[in-house]
Order: C-alpha cells, then structure tokens, then sequence
C-alpha cells in the first residue's frame, strides 16, 4: 500500500512536470498570422533548371521542373512563368504531361538528378488533378532522386516511375516501378542493387508495351565521386516491364556509367544513347536503326562526352529523326543523324535538357544552369526568359545601408549585390556584379564601401572598393614552411566587429589579416582531422576524372568571431571538428568530442557565436554527404565544455544554418533543406515558417540590425525576406494568455523620399516586391473574431476622429497598415472625374483604438518627419496649414454643387435663376467633354484640385509661386461662394429638402 500511494505521488509529480514543460513550449504555426515574406530575386541570372516538358497539344504550355526552385507553368510560350508547387519539396526530378488528360494530369518526381555536390533532395512522387493547382503525394517518400516518369499514352492507369535514388549512401529504393491503378500501388519491375539507380526511361511511342532503361551505377561522398561499374547497363522490355534485355551489342567493353536514351518520336526504330565508357575513344555518342539490336558510335565529341553525370540528356526532334540535341558545357544539335554537331546559340552555359515545339522545331526551349532559354530558328540565337528568380545562393550577408544591401554569391552565377527596396520594385538593372565563376561569401567591409568575394576554392578572392571601381586580388597564397593548402570548394571568410579591417579566411589554417588581405599570417594548427585518405582528388570522377575542386576536404568550412570579445573565435570543419580559441590563436581547443548523440565526422555548416553571452554558440552540422538526413542543431554556454541538443521532432529535414536574434536569445531561426523553421522558446520547439517561404533550401540567414528584417538565402528562389521580425520577441507564454495583445513599434519616418520608375522592358521581367513603408498596427489575436462588430479607428491624442481602419481578425500575429493620411475630401460632382487628394497628418503620437464586441483596446504609435527633406518646424507647420485650407475648400465647393443640382432638380425656382445658377456651375466644375481627347476647360474644381495636388504630395513647402497662384484660386471661389448665397436666396427652398453640410459630408 505505502508503495503504491509512492509511485502515485511520483506520478502526480511526473504528470505536474509535462503540464508545465507542454505549456513552456510556444506553437508558432498559430502565431505567424500576417507576417509573410517577400521575394526579391533576382531574376537576371536565373537558376539551374532539371527538367522541361511541354503539353501535347497546346503549344503555349511549358513546365520546368527546376534544380531547388519548384515547378513553374508557362502559358504563353515561355514568355512568362508562374510556379504551381510552392508547398512542396523544391528540388524537382521529372515532370510528365499525361498524353490522354493533358489539361488535368501532371506528375511531378523530386529530387535533382544531376548529380553535382551541392544538390538538394526529393521527397516523394507528386500528382495534380486539375493541372497544377491541387497536388497529392504517391508514395516514394525515400526515393530521394526521381529520374523520369512516363504515362501510357493509352492508358492513364498505366505509369512508369525511373527512380535514381540515393546519390550519398545505399538504397533499396532504386530501379524501375510500375503502377497500372494510377498510383495506388507500385511494383519495382527492374532493380540491380543498392549502387544502382535508373537515369534514363523511354518509351515507345508507337507501341506502348517497348521501354528502354539506362542503369547507373554512382556514389559520392563529401570528397570523391564515383561514376561507374559493372552494373550499369541499357536495357529493353517487350512486354511492359514484365522482362528487361540488355541490348549492348556494339556497346564499348568493360565497365559503363551514365548511359542516355532517347526513342525518335517519327520513326521509334532510331534510338540514340550517349555512353560514358572506361576508354576516352569509346565514350560518345551511339546509334541504332533497329530498335536497340545493334549499335555503332558516330561521335566522341568533347561536347558529348565532358561530365557524363551532369550532361547526359540527349533529345530528338519530334518530326526529324536525324535532328538531335545533346545537353553539355555549351549544348550542341546534330541535323545529320548524329554525324556532325554544333554548339548552339550563345546562351548561360550548362544546357540540362531541351525540349522542342511540338508544332514548330525551329522554336527549342533550353533548361540551363542560368535558367529557360528560347530560340525561333532552330538553336541559332537564344534569348533568356526574364522572371524566373531561380537564383541558387550559397551565402548571403547584408550592409547598414538605407536602403541596405543584400550581398551573396550563386551556383555557377558568380557574386552578386542589390538593394533591399528600390523605387518601383528590385528590377534586374538593380542587382551589381562583384565576381565570377560560382559564387560563395560574399561579405561588405564594415565601415568601408568595400567589398570581399569569392570563386570556388579560393581560387579567386577579391577586394572591391567600389566607389573607385578598384578590384585586387586577395587570397592567402602557399608560403615556405607551410603545407598546401587546402581550401572548401565553398571557402569560408569573415569580418571582425572590433577591427573592420581585419579579415579571414580558412583553408586547414585560420589566416587572419589586419589590412583587408594584403597581408597574410596563420594563426592556428591544422584545425581538421587531416584525414589524407579524404585528401585524393585526384582520382574523384570514377570512369570520368572530374577533379573540379568540389571534392576537397578536410577543410575548415565556417569561421566567427565573437561579437563580445575578439579573442574569440569559433571554427568549424566540413569533417567534424569545432575548434575554439580564447586568446586570439595563441591556443586551440577542439569540442567536437563534447557533442552527444552527433555521429563523427559530421560536417560542421554553421557556428551562429551568440551576441548575449561569449560562452555561449550554436552549432548546425549537416550529415547529408555521408547519407544521414537528420537535423543536427547543438547549443553551448560554457565554451564548447558541454553542448546541448536543441533539436525537436517538428525539424523534418537536416538544417545548414541557424541565426540568434539580437533582442530576445530565446528567438532563434533554422534554415533547413526544406525551409524555415522558428523557435520562441531557446529550441523547445520549433515552427515551420511557411507564409510565402516555399520548402526551398535555405542555405544561409543574415538578421539586419536597424530593420529587424530575416534575409534567407535560399538555393533556388533567391533572397527571401521577412520583414521586420521584432512582433515575435515580445511572445511569451503569458502573452498569448491575452485576448489581445499590441506589439511595440517604432516611430514611422512619413517618408519624403520618391523617384521615377521606368516599366518599359520589365514587362517580362521578374521585380521583387518593396516592403511597406507605412505605419503597421500589429498585435496578437489570442482566437479568430467570428462573431459581433469589430472595429479600428486612428484618434489623434485629444479624440478627435482621424481615419477609420478594416481591422485584421485572424488569430495570431494581424498588421493593419495606415497610409498616416486622413479621409479624402468630398469632391464636387462634374461631368468628368477629377483627381482627389489626401493631406497627410502631421508628426506626432495617434491612438489606435481596436473595439471588440463591447471591449476596447488602445495602443499608441508614434509619427516622425522625414529628416532628409530638410524642412524646419515652420516650413512643417505652413503646409500642413495650407493643406487643410485646400481640404476644406474642396469640400466647401462640393456641398455648393449639391446644393446647386437640388435646386436645379426642383420645380419650384424659376428658369431665370436656374440659368444664373447654371451657369455659375459651368464656372465651379466641368459640364462638358470627356476625359481624354475631349477635354474641356479646367474650372475651379481641377484647378483647385491641381494645386491642392502640388502642394500635398510634394516634399517641400508651398513654394511663392504656388502661394500666389493658390491666392487666385482663393479669390475666385470666395467670389463665386458669395455668388451662390445671393442666387440661393432668389430659389424658393421651401419645398427642397437639402442636405445639411455635416450630412453631405458623412453621406
């Protein structure tokens, strides 16, 4: 009895425990509410895509499955496109049109399949019903790479899925499937073995039943790669699957790698594969004119044959058996039946897959490393489609500038900056270059306007000053005593908060240099494991050397110094290690040991030195490279002695980057391979952040200081920013206990500022959007409003009515914007429309007043001048006086006209006075023309209308000329007012019922 009353006291105590763990932890998804991202781009250097495929029978209808960008729809020919899978896995492997439903069915299979190092991930198999606006995952969640799919073009049922698979590790889920009920259920109808995928399907078009497989067998690690062996292999069925042949009569001996097939649609006994072979002279380009039976080689062109396992589409003109494009470095078409080849038009090299008009062969459409490219004569001349922001960024980073900057390096696009706002939208001609080859970190000088960029491997590192377009090379170059160095593909560099003219870069040394890179000095050991058996090179490439530097290892990948205290400086290696120094690199201590529950070796993406305390960071490791698909997120606050995981189960994919608000140290922001995720709570849990972030791979997170702005930068569709991310510092659990709860603001600039904005030629371009610059009322909705009134009115501090606002009523985080502008005045009635103008409020602090049912919440904001306008107390206090005359005055002559037009209607004033006040009006508004062509005179409504205008929406104080051509306006209408009230006394009102002024105004 004593036992069991123990163990239910200890339950009691256990069950206490969870409650109050459960009620710690904050759910973000019912908070994010009206916070959403914006997009940015940029557009101009576009992104890699994966797969095109074209609609049977409409022309005008294009799909590209791109690299990390999502599935994107065009409806006018590739003029424009528009993407349709956002809330899905990005990386896309295949997509297929169903021949016999073209309109509703589309397939879509993730994960890239060309297979480069930096490669994101798939998910699963996708299909939509009603052509793209729907989707529902079918299976093949571990498939990770989908290579094609094919529909019967007899029977919708009837698909066939090519599933590449793992490119890191082992997988069962490798082969060939067949699905005959439209995707319930799946059989694997050709498998070799866990090394080997399917690349490549085709099918018969005349005779469903015949399918041709290409099996590759492929492997890569974080320092090598492997293409090749002896399971590759072409295969053919007869029978739908049920048995495959190996058709290699003709093929090169000994081992194969990735093998290309293509089926000629005009004539399906012409097949055309491209092989990677063990010997250079029998790698290339073969033909068969008898379905597969027998092969010969007709060209080994470099162009066929350089990097197999990223080039290996080959596509056949629908209409011409002998016209045949191969993808490559530059994409080359052959219209002798694979004779002899030429490099098509110029356009962003790395051409992936082509695919032609299914009308007209002369149009082509090229699916490129730098995005969609169109010809109209046959592959001649290219030209980019301008508004797929596509951009796959490694690393971002941002300025204190107004409007800050954005800066970072692209896959294959080099390095870029832009700005964060632009008048107009962020067009392309907004966006600057600052390096070439692939871009990596990209960082700007602290205090300087000077900038550090990178090429892969350090092989180029610049220093721009860009106010006197200086360019000079800076990277760390071998010196005697020292080892070769070895630097990351993706090279790491940083900046120093303490002194801006320090710099660093890591290979396996930390280098550390006090002028911006003219001089060089190693401050640490080798900080990696130093593992030479990760240091070949040399031989990566398997039956293709492909030694391009994106395999070298053991090498430090991240470097931070701490914001606190410069003798503390964090590192991190792509093999593991975390390595501290607390004295500037006279010492190193490695923490990697520390770290429960991390398996070694494990890459080292991201250390995030915490701005609150100088014990403690964050630590990302990403294990993808060694086929480990779990998020690990670790923290320390003591130095690296002890790391704690603040990993959670909602993290559904391995993360590269976190980032620690600067306010709130519980506020921490994961980028994932799948998108972002949130914490309000130090990592309790975590939120999946998805108002207008897609699950895109989020390589790297920049937290702008002065706007509170989260800029992502994604791999795949470019620069993603949050704006103004403080509402989420003040949640705390006792917050949203509160049915309503207002988030502090700053005061609002009423910007002065404005320009022009020229639209011609970006008609067809991408623009990213601007962030608001009003004034935003947020506050927290503790439950949805459903039911009674609910209202919002701005009050100025003495009561008064000041606008009149629609109130957001969702639960979670609302933002009401304020245009900090009152009501537009009453505009008398004319024949035309005339322009209506709204005084801005002058400076000061506005009540917002939010009435729910019957109870009443108040907040205040705060309403600042815009300095830069330089306009003193005076100049300030003379516009908003003239302003509220002019408003005044507008609706002084519209309740004039009212009254005119009543007495007009009436039956009772005599004719002679009608006329007279007839032609009065004639004087006060416009009673003839139109608009446009027909326009008549300008009467004192326009020309009131023109100068209150002028003066309201400009910048500066009313000017003497505007003064004086405002005193003629005033003059006239005092004129004319004195006219009316003698006019009106002459009609007989009696029996008019006329609207008191009050009334007119609130009708």
């Amino acid at each position: 009895m004593k036992k069991t009353a123990i163990l239910f006291v200890l339950f009691l105590c256990l069950s206490a425990f969870n409650i109050q763990a459960q009620e710690s932890k904050i759910n973000g998804d019912a908070i994010f509410g009206d916070l959403t991202a914006r997009h940015i781009g940029p557009a101009l250097m576009s992104g890699r895509i994966n797969d095109m495929e074209t609609h049977p029978t409409n022309s005008r209808i294009i799909y590209a499955g791109t690299a990390g960008g999502g599935v994107w729809k065009s409806n006018d020919a590739g003029t424009t496109f528009n993407p349709i899978f956002d809330d899905y896995c990005q990386s896309i492997g295949a997509v297929e049109v169903d021949p016999s439903s073209p309109d509703n069915i589309i397939w879509v299979g993730t994960g890239e399949t060309w297979t480069r190092n930096s490669v994101s991930i798939g998910d699963g198999l996708y299909k939509s019903e009603d052509g793209g606006a729907n989707w529902k995952k079918y299976g093949f969640e571990k498939s990770e790479r989908i290579a094609n799919i094919i529909v019967n073009p007899n029977n919708s049922n009837e698909v066939y899925v090519a599933v590449l698979g793992a490119l890191w590790g082992d997988s069962e889920e490798r082969g060939v499937y067949k699905t005959t009920d439209a995707g319930a259920t799946w059989n694997k109808i050709l498998y070799t073995d866990q090394r080997t995928g399917c690349a490549d399907l085709a099918i018969d078009p005349n005779d469903p039943n015949i399918l041709y497989a290409s099996m590759w067998e492929f492997r890569r690690s974080g320092w090598s790669f492997e293409s090749g062996g002896d399971k590759s292999a072409l295969y053919k069925s007869t029978d739908g699957g049920e048995t495959w042949n190996k058709i290699h009569n003709g093929f090169p001996e000994g081992q194969l790698g990735r093998l290309a097939i293509a089926v000629a649609p005009s004539n399906s006994n012409v097949l055309y594969t491209v092989i990677e072979a063990e010997k250079d002279e029998r790698k290339g380009l073969y033909r068969s004119d008898d379905a597969g039976a027998n092969w010969t080689q007709l060209n080994n062109d470099f162009g066929l044959t350089v990097r197999p396992f990223y080039f290996s589409r080959i596509v056949v003109d629908p209409k011409n058996e002998d016209v045949i494009i191969k993808g490559g470095l530059t994409g080359s078409i052959s219209r002798d039946g694979g004779k002899t080849f030429k490099t098509l038009g110029n356009m962003h090299s790395d051409i992936h897959d082509v695919v032609f008009d299914i009308n007209d062969s002369d149009r082509i459409y090229a699916g490129t490393d730098g995005g969609v490219y169109r010809s109209w004569n046959g592959g001649t001349t290219m030209e980019i489609v301008e508004n797929l922001p596509l951009s796959q960024f490694y690393h971002i980073s941002v300025d204190n500038e107004e409007p800050y900057n954005v800066y970072g390096g692209l896959q294959d696009n080099g390095s870029w900056y832009g700005p964060s706002r632009s008048t107009g939208g962020i067009n392309a001609r907004d966006w600057n270059s600052i390096g070439g080859g692939d871009g990596f970190r990209v960082l700007p000088h602290p205090t300087k306007k000077v900038i550090y960029s990178e090429m892969q491997g350090a092989a180029n590192v610049w220093r721009y000053d860009v106010e006197n377009e200086l360019v000079k090379t800076i990277q760390p170059l071998p010196v005697e005593g020292h080892a070769k160095l070895r630097f990351n593909w993706n090279a790491p560099m940083a900046t120093s908060e303490h002194q801006p003219d320090r710099f660093y870069m890591g290979s396996q040394f930390l280098h550390k240099s006090e002028d911006m890179g003219n001089t060089w000095e190693i401050i640490s050991p080798d900080l990696t494991t130093n593992d030479q058996t990760k240091q070949q090179q040399e031989d990566s490439g398997g039956l293709s050397m492909d030694n391009s530097g994106a395999e070298n290892h053991t090498t430090i990948f991240t470097i931070v110094e701490s914001s606190l205290d410069e003798n503390i400086i964090w590192v991190g290696t792509d093999d593991g290690n975390i390595q501290i120094t607390q004295d500037g690199g006279a010492t190193w201590k490695n923490t990697s040991l520390n770290i429960p529950g991390l398996p070694k070796n494990t890459w080292v993406y991201h250390i995030e030195a915490s701005v609150h305390d100088k014990g403690t960071a964050y630590a990302v490791f990403d294990g993808h490279t060694m086929n480990d698909m779990n998020p690990y997120v670790y923290k320390t606050s003591d130095f690296g002695a002890t790391w704690t995981s603040i990993t959670t189960p909602e993290i559904k994919s391995f993360a590269r980057n976190i980032q620690e608000d600067y306010v709130n140290p519980n506020l921490l922001f994961l980028g994932t391979e799948f998108g972002l995720y949130i914490t309000l709570d130090g990592g309790k849990s975590w939120s999946k952040f998805t108002n207008n972030v897609p699950a895109v791979a989020i390589h790297f997170i920049d937290l702008q200081k002065r706007t509170n702005d989260l800029v992502l930068g994604t791999h795949g569709r470019g620069v993603i920013i949050i704006d103004d991310i403080s509402p989420l510092r003040e949640i705390t659990p006792e917050i949203m206990t509160k049915k309503v709860h207002f988030f502090e603001s700053k005061p609002t600039v009423m910007v002065d500022q404005s320009g022009f904005a020229g639209s011609f030629g970006t008609e067809t371009q991408f623009v990213g959007r601007n962030p608001s610059r009003l004034p935003q009322i947020k506050y927290l909705l503790q439950k949805r409003h459903t039911f009674g009134k609910m209202t919002m009115e701005i009050l100025d501090m003495d009561g008064n009515k000041v606008s009149t606002l629609s109130p957001g009523k969702s639960k979670g985080i609302n933002i009401v914007n304020w245009n900090y502008r009152i009501k537009q005045p009453k505009i008398a009635k004319g024949k035309t429309t005339s322009g209506s103008v709204s005084p801005r409020v002058p400076a000061g602090t506005y009540k917002v007043v939010l009435t729910k049912g019957k109870e009443r919440y108040e907040h205040n904001i705060e309403l600042v001048y815009d300095t830069n306008a330089g306009l003193s107390e005076a100049d300030r206090t003379l516009k908003q006086k003239v302003n509220m005359n002019l408003y005044n005055m507008t609706q002084e002559l519209a309740y004039i006209v009212y009254q005119i037009d009543t007495i007009l209607e009436s039956s009772d004033t005599k004719n002679k006075v009608k006329e007279q006040l007839q032609a009065l009006k004639e004087t006060l508004v416009i009673t003839t023309g139109d608009n446009y062509v027909g326009s008549a005179e300008p009467q004192l409504r326009e020309l009131m209308a023109q100068i209150f205008s002028k003066i309201a929406y400009s910048y500066d104080k009313p000017s003497p000329n505007e003064m004086e051509n405002l005193m003629i306006i005033e003059k006239r209408f005092n004129k004319a007012k004195k006219e009316f009230e003698k006019l009106k006394s002459k009609a007989k009102l009696k029996n008019i019922e006329m609207k008191s002024f009050d009334d007119f105004l609130n009708d």
